[in-house]
């Protein structure tokens, strides 16, 4: 691609591939510096940024670190002074960099970790893979901290959410990262890049971080810690980060639906799961099950209130994940065991097909789907569209009564 200079920074559509969305994203959002490490399948972030030359153009600072600990560390300098910094990785260097986040988040400050990640644990596969989800959700480092996680789907969401992580950051002043998967980072799409935007000013930095060490003239020195001997401080200092916490999670949470109005099961699943599940629930109402999509953006905080309400229209759900079993933990956990929830997933770098994830459906809600199937048929058996709709509506009733006594069971134990 043409290298990006101040005088070509208006909207265009391009092709890219998601690490590149990153790239280009970052220099356009104004980023002060990046600092990373090689390693697939996340290695075009960098070498986009190389191939741009953004300290030419913006002044951005564009760094290969000796290691993904020491990148880690760079960012969290660069994060203290109040600059708009960002790393990125896939999974064994991001689980490198887990004390620096941890320090960074004790510290309250804001800045961007990407994750691509590939296939585990250990060095696993280059393969794409979302494994690291509990690593992300759950504080993959020490102490009791949270990152805002956003999971992109698409090559576009790649560049829009490098945006979004910033504005997340410093208004919560707290870590964010945006948890890809290696078919995302590596697929191509056409991508709308965001408008420039110039990088702030050190006028602008003191006015929106005055807690940034940016030299301590005319007022006392700012300290960046994560430090704190005296327990009882060291208490407040974290029943304040849960007290951010807690809003955040109020004010934060991100998802998308589709069809799930008249859907009587449900597909959970995030990043590439999300595309491929969705062309699933195509052909299982084809097959007529009417099967809807739940897809969170926010991996945490995760959207636990707007699953739980669409759960009460439901017989099931099924998580579909390229890993074990890891969101159905919060998927479950947001349901309170109302509703039936099953795990579908693939390992290794596989990456399902919708028919696959289709009879995954069948099989762990088979007493439901079955029915559903075959009330369906039942109900539409005559050509007599007054007769079909009596046969439906006795079937709708049916299902109801059975809902009904469902609940009236639960209630008594």
């Amino acid at each position: 691609m043409v290298r990006i200079n101040k005088k070509n920074m208006a909207e265009e559509v391009v092709l890219m591939k998601g690490n590149e969305a990153i790239a280009h994203a970052a220099i356009r959002c104004g980023a002060d510096g990046y600092f990373g490490y090689p390693i697939t399948p996340q290695s075009e972030v960098l070498e986009t940024l190389a191939e741009q030359k953004p300290w030419e153009t913006t002044g951005m600072v564009v760094l290969q670190a000796e290691s993904e600990v020491a990148a880690i560390n760079m960012v969290y300098g660069g994060a203290g002074s109040g600059k708009m910094v960002l790393t990125s990785s896939s999974s064994p260097g991001v689980s490198l960099k887990q004390e620096g986040i941890s320090y960074i988040a004790g510290a309250e400050l804001p800045c961007l970790i990407v994750n691509v990640m590939r296939g585990g644990p250990g060095l696993g596969t280059i393969q794409p893979s979302q494994a690291d989800y509990f690593q992300t959700t759950k504080g993959g480092g020490h102490g009791d901290y949270h990152l805002i996680a956003l999971a992109p789907a698409s090559v576009q969401e790649m560049a829009d959410f490098v945006g979004l992580a910033f504005e997340l950051a410093f208004k919560y002043r707290n870590p964010a990262m945006i948890l890809a998967d290696g078919v995302i980072g590596q697929m191509m799409e056409k991508v709308v890049l965001p408008e420039y935007r110039p990088r702030r000013t050190e006028e602008e930095i003191l006015a929106q971080c005055p807690w940034a060490t940016t030299g301590c003239k005319g007022r006392k020195p700012n300290i960046i810690t994560s430090l704190e001997l005296d327990p009882a401080i060291m208490e407040q200092r974290n029943l304040h980060l849960q007290a951010k916490y807690a809003e955040i999670e109020e004010k934060e949470t991100r998802y998308e639906v589709l069809d799930t109005e008249d859907a009587e099961y449900l597909i959970v699943a995030f990043g590439s799961c999300a595309r491929i599940a969705q062309k699933a629930m195509e052909h299982a109402r084809e097959e007529g099950i009417k099967v809807g999509l739940f897809r969170p953006i926010t991996l945490w905080p995760f959207p636990s209130k707007a699953l739980k309400e669409r759960a009460k229209q439901v017989k099931g759900i099924l998580t579909v994940e390229l890993n074990s079993g890891q969101m159905i933990e919060d998927v479950r956990l947001a349901v309170n065991g109302k509703i039936k929830v099953e795990h579908f997933g693939r390992l290794g770098g596989i990456v399902p097909d919708p028919d696959e994830i289709v009879t995954a459906l069948e099989e762990k809600m088979a007493s439901g789907v079955e029915k559903l199937k075959a009330d369906t048929a039942t109900a539409f058996a005559t050509e007599d569209p007054l007769e079909n709709a009596k046969a439906y509506q006795s079937v709708v009733l049916e299902d109801m009564e059975e809902l009904r006594k469902a609940g009236e069971a639960l209630c008594q134990k």
